[in-house]
């Protein structure tokens, strides 16, 4: 592996960590950077999981220490990705999985442009409403508000879904699934003509055809389905 960077972002609720829990039992050789976070556990949440927690004053110095690709405060609380979680990939010859938000992924672009960016898009609003709400009851917030920021904060992110290389609309898990383990192993595919050369010419041919589908220049109908819904 080249220490390939794939950074996948989302709005809240898209089902983005499903689709990368997933996407890591399917692909051998990718590391997943656990951010930093100033913002309290919720639910079932383990320090070290899904995020390692920290207090404002431990993440303000690692700021001023460098310690980070990329940072952004998001609704009063810190969220970063250490340095160190993309140096420990290169270093055991695997790629990385950046799950972050806009803020933080157009930092990431800019100072790694050859990054591998993928937008994950839910269908259409009154499906990430939804979700949000099972979200919210799973978290035991109760707050319709909470939701309501959460959904606005959707629109706003996925005006910068052009800045993305792909696009996945997760609608169907399975296929949304597929399309990410194929945009991965394209990349890796047009960077070592040797992985290509030894794989299933089917499973290559396949991989070559969801990932264009997947690409945000030209957009496939559920792309532009799915933007539409939230264009109104």
């Amino acid at each position: 592996m080249a220490g390939i960077l794939f950074i996948i972002s989302a709005p809240s609720g898209s089902g983005k960590s499903t689709l990368v829990a997933q996407l890591r039992t399917l692909v051998e050789g990718l590391d997943f950077s656990v951010s930093y976070t100033t913002r309290a556990p919720r639910g079932s949440e383990e320090d070290g999981r899904e995020y390692h927690f920290t207090t404002r004053e431990n993440f303000e110095r690692m700021i001023a220490a460098g310690e980070f690709l990329e940072w952004a405060e998001v609704f009063g609380n810190y969220y970063g990705t250490a340095r160190s979680s993309l140096e420990h990939a290169r270093a055991n010859h695997k790629d990385l999985l950046l799950d972050i938000d806009v803020q933080g992924a157009m930092q990431v672009m800019r100072a790694q442009p050859d990054a591998v960016s993928i937008f994950v898009m839910p269908p259409n609003p009154g499906v990430l409403a939804t979700r949000l709400e099972n979200r919210s009851r799973a978290e035991n917030v109760t707050d319709a508000a909470v939701v309501a920021r959460r959904l606005q904060q959707a629109y706003l992110e996925i005006r910068h879904l052009e800045a993305y290389r792909y696009a996945i609309v997760n609608d169907v898990l399975d296929e949304a699934v597929a399309e990410m383990r194929a945009i991965v192993l394209q990349e890796r595919f047009a960077r070592h003509p040797e992985l290509k050369a030894a794989a299933d010419e089917a499973d290559v041919s396949e991989c070559q055809r969801l990932a264009t589908e997947c690409c945000t220049g030209p957009g496939s109908a559920k792309l532009k389905a799915a933007l539409a819904s939230f264009s109104g």
